[in-house]
Parts: structure tokens; sequence; C-alpha cells
């Protein structure tokens, strides 16, 4: 069992960046591959970036590509998502997520797959 904590939302111009965070406590953290994920009202969970356990693998969709960066640090049992260059779309409340993979190195972009979230962290870009 692993619970995932989110910080660093907050409210931004365009054009501006964040960095969230994502805490584990309990578990594993080097078992998980990670996932960010984002909700906006009226939307469907979105996917935004996932990081292999190792770290040596990411992915992110085009939507953010360029812009967003998805790392993570084991020791310290915590994954960041850095936004750069944000836009109004971007919007959303952003989850954390955790998949136990143990040795694999795969990443997982769909909701689903995921086995524990966080309680998730507002994003609000304004024009």
């Amino acid at each position: 069992q692993v619970q995932l904590v989110e910080s660093g939302g907050g409210l931004v111009q365009a054009g501006g960046s964040l960095r969230l965070s994502c805490a584990a406590f309990g578990g594993t953290f080097s078992n998980y591959a990670m996932g960010w994920f984002r909700q906006a009202p009226g939307k469907e969970r979105e996917f935004v970036a996932t990081i292999s356990s190792s770290g040596e693998l990411t992915d992110c969709p085009d939507s953010v590509k360029g812009r967003f960066t998805i790392s993570r640090d084991n020791a310290k049992k915590t994954v960041y998502l850095e936004m750069n260059s944000l836009k109004p779309e971007d919007t959303a409340v952003y989850y954390c997520a955790a998949k136990i993979v143990f040795g694999s190195g795969a990443v997982e972009t769909t909701a689903r797959r995921y086995d524990y979230w966080g309680q998730g962290t507002q994003v609000t870009v304004s024009s």
C-alpha cells in the first residue's frame, strides 16, 4: 500500500511555469511506474506523462511534449512534473498515480491500469 501526496499547484499566467511534486509514503517506490494525469471540469481524466520505475523511460502526449517534463528521485520517493509555457487549456486538477511493475521497465499511459492515486492538486492558468 502506498499513499501519494501531490503539491505545487497554483495560479499562474499563460506562458509561466510550475513544478508539481508527488511524494510517496509506504511501499517500495522503485517498484512503481509513475504517472501524471489531469482532469478539467466536465472532461475525462487525461494522460499527461509517465515514467518507468528506474526513470530511464518516459512518455507523454503531443499536447504537452516539449513543454512538460516528468522525472523522479527514487531516493526521495518523489516524482516531479515540470510544466513550462503553460496555456489556459492546461487548467485542471492534476493527479499523481502509481502502478506496481516490480522490475519491469515499462511505462503506463492508461489510467485504469494504475493501482494508487493521489488526491490531486489544482493548476489554474490565466490568459
